[in-house]
């Protein structure tokens, strides 16, 4: 599974939080610590695995609890269109 940002998002770090917005899909979304570290690891594409791992190095988190949660978040923003989800 490789992730990889998608449109023409906007983004600006305001404390630990992101706000991102898309001119194009009118849509604005604000972001957690953890959802903005997400955002900041799939610059380039990268896998799952590879964003949970990084994850769980920085958080006190669980691999069952970070891949549950990564899989839902990143299928949010896929349905927001701010990232595309290649399944090979």
């Amino acid at each position: 599974m490789i992730i990889r940002r998608q449109g023409d998002w906007l983004a600006a770090k305001v404390g630990d939080e992101l706000v991102m917005m898309s001119a194009a899909k009118d849509l604005y979304l604000g972001l957690t610590e953890v959802g903005a570290r997400i955002w900041e690891l799939i610059e380039t594409p990268t896998t799952l695995e590879a964003i949970c791992a990084r994850l769980q190095a920085e958080f006190d988190v669980t691999a069952q609890a970070c891949r549950a949660d990564v899989e839902a978040f990143l299928a949010e923003l896929q349905v927001d269109g701010a990232v595309s989800i290649d399944q090979n």
